[in-house]
């Protein structure tokens, strides 16, 4: 019995040393072996690893990527000294752990302070080479590659690697906003008054050309109806005088005829003529020659 509990409690004593031995790195992370406070391995592959009990202690650090957001746009002055809001961000990540730990003591915060010290002084330089133009569309691309460039070259001392700096938004400050505004908005007014005015112009300009081409067309087309008018009238003459010159007597009669129907087309017509009247002249030979048959 007595052996058997003390193999029980070797067995015990085994276990929690490996307990205490064992360390298993996960692979979202980096893991440094420290012994009595002095770095003696760096671990960076995922698995199951051991230490001296007692002595050496483990430390993780994050192997993914980060990102740096800031809490509040920052100002920067322009070529033109025109005051710019600037929200950015940072895409950054751990590559040496055992550099990151020395330079600033393991300390994530301390290690974006330190980037965005560096951002930002590249930010305050190149958006005071540029115009608001050039940074707010024409080379914004071209500035957050040389942010890029600048900032991971400083901070791989850091044992840090710079993926990314963007620029989300570049604005104007609200009060400088307001008063650009209020310009655009009264130059969009001039401008389309103008073009409002020009166009009211080029409208009367229009409408009196139309104008006098309709006098001129209606003009026009009045003496040629007035023309052709007389000419149908000298024709018609010209047609009355050779039937008349033919037939004088047949032409009185058509003419009498064209009378009589003029004359009584209504009922409620009146007429006070002579019987031995010339009108009646065709109606008294008419009867006279009917009674005669």
């Amino acid at each position: 019995m007595k052996n058997i509990g003390t193999a029980l409690v070797g067995l015990i004593a085994a276990l929690l040393l490996l307990s205490l031995s064992a360390f298993n790195v996960d692979q979202r992370e980096f893991a440094l072996v420290f012994r009595l406070g002095e770095i003696v391995a760096v671990k960076k592959e995922p698995g199951l690893n051991f230490k001296v009990p007692l002595v050496d202690n483990v430390r993780y650090f994050d192997k993914r990527i980060l990102t740096l957001n800031w809490t509040e746009p920052d100002r920067f002055l322009t070529s033109e000294k025109m005051n710019v809001l600037v929200d950015s961000y940072i895409k950054w990540r751990i590559i040496d752990p055992a550099k990151f730990y020395v330079s600033v003591k393991g300390d994530e915060q301390q290690a974006e302070r330190r980037l965005s010290q560096t951002v930002n002084d590249g930010l305050r330089a190149e958006f005071g080479k540029r115009t608001m133009h050039e940074v707010v569309s024409g080379e914004r691309g071209k500035i957050m590659d040389i942010l890029r460039e600048r900032a991971d070259r400083d901070s791989r001392q850091m044992g840090i690697q710079v993926l990314d700096v963007r620029l989300r938004r570049v604005d104007l400050p609200p009060e400088v906003s307001e008063s650009v505004y209020q310009r655009m908005e009264a130059e969009r007014k001039r401008v389309a008054n103008e073009r409002r005015s020009r166009g009211a112009g080029e409208g009367e300009k229009i409408r009196a050309d139309a104008d006098r081409q309709r006098e001129v067309i209606i003009a026009e087309a009045f003496s040629e109806a007035q023309k052709t008018k007389g000419e149908g009238d000298a024709r018609a003459a010209e047609i009355y005088s050779q039937a008349y010159g033919k037939n004088p007597e047949f032409y009185a009669f058509y003419r009498s005829l064209d009378a009589y129907r003029n004359s009584f087309k209504s009922k409620s017509d009146v007429m006070v003529l002579e019987p031995n009247s010339d009108f009646f002249k065709y109606m008294r030979n008419s009867g006279r020659a009917t009674s005669g048959k």
